[in-house]
């Protein structure tokens, strides 16, 4: 018997937010056979497709995702290409995957990297530092994973908490030399699945790129008090969104009876109030730069980058010639 534990500490707020998931998730479940459709699923898998590459800084985006699962050509260099081609294809596999077994996760770094990595679905071979994180030494890699595994398969735990602490130990680990935020994400997917196939229609990756910065701050600021429970804390939050906009969405923004004494801290709605904000700071000046606009609402300029690709998305913005020497042009005003 695995003896291993991660280190994590179950607190009031988890409790909290695991109990209010599972009552929002049966409120899916009841609707199931009205709102798990095959077309929903499509778009949900878009959307999950294009959160989990953006996060990782590719910006394809759900037009050309869509495009990509029609068998349509679509414009991208050859690496933003591929790293979409291989997302597409290991998150077809999701439902068939063994949450337990690292065979299957291995399986799943290779569909994903196979066209960008020679050693795509082998644990890495090298010693990585990641920012001011360095991941522990290569020789260990496959101990640690068995052990993560072991603990995985045989934890009393909630699905839930294990879920989010296997996410957050699979990225302390880091056992690729590439790609383990999205198999991370991806197997974080792969558990709640296992847990209730309603997770299938759920686009927690969408959410998580919407608060990129928060996520990776919630990663630095556990592996800082050598233990997962704010990172948990942070993605139940993030779980419990998803679904509570999931509803919204379907049900067509009828109110929902949501529990006050969830301490959600993560706001509702505030990445669409930018899209706003930023229109109406173009509508004021067209030939802004995407810094500049990231400076006056101060976040970063690749989250900036991120809403301009959905604003063209939603038909809503256009650019006129080139960055450097071009304008943006207000869809409902040309």
């Amino acid at each position: 018997m695995n003896s291993y534990k991660p280190p994590y500490t179950i607190t009031s707020k988890m409790v909290n937010l695991i109990s209010s998931i599972s009552e929002e998730l049966t409120k899916i479940e009841y609707s199931k056979k009205e709102i798990i459709t095959p077309r929903l699923r499509k778009k949900n898998r878009v959307k999950t497709l294009a959160g989990t590459l953006e996060i990782e800084g590719n910006f394809m985006g759900e037009e050309r995702i869509t495009a990509m699962l029609e068998g349509k050509p679509v414009l991208g260099t050859m690496i933003e290409v591929a790293e979409a081609r291989g997302a597409i294809e290991v998150y077809k596999k999701l439902e068939k995957y063994i949450p337990y077994s690292l065979d299957s996760l291995l399986d799943a770094h290779k569909i994903l990297m196979s066209e960008i990595l020679s050693s795509a679905g082998k644990l890495r071979a090298v010693n990585v530092q990641v920012g001011s994180h360095i991941a522990p030494p290569h020789e260990v890699v496959s101990n640690l994973m068995q052990d993560l595994f072991g603990w995985l398969e045989n934890s009393d735990e909630h699905p839930l908490i294990k879920s989010c602490v296997f996410h957050y130990e699979f990225e302390f680990i880091h056992p690729f030399s590439d790609g383990n935020g999205r198999i991370g994400r991806l197997w974080q997917s792969v558990i709640l699945y296992h847990w209730r196939e309603v997770f299938s229609a759920i686009p927690t990756e969408s959410i998580v790129r919407d608060y990129q910065q928060k996520y990776y701050k919630a990663l630095e600021d556990a592996t800082t008090n050598g233990e997962s429970t704010v990172f948990v804390e942070f993605m139940l939050e993030v779980i419990l969104e998803t679904i509570r906009k999931q509803i919204l969405k379907d049900k067509k923004n009828v109110p929902l009876n949501v529990p006050k004494n969830v301490p959600l801290n993560v706001p509702l709605n505030v990445p669409l109030k930018r899209l706003d904000n930023i229109m109406k700071i173009i509508k004021k000046d067209k030939d802004i730069t995407m810094a500049q606009i990231a400076d006056k609402l101060g976040v970063t300029d690749k989250t900036i980058k991120r809403d301009i690709v959905k604003l063209k998305e939603e038909n809503r913005l256009k650019r006129a010639g080139s960055l450097k020497a071009g304008h943006w042009e207000i869809v409902d005003e040309i």
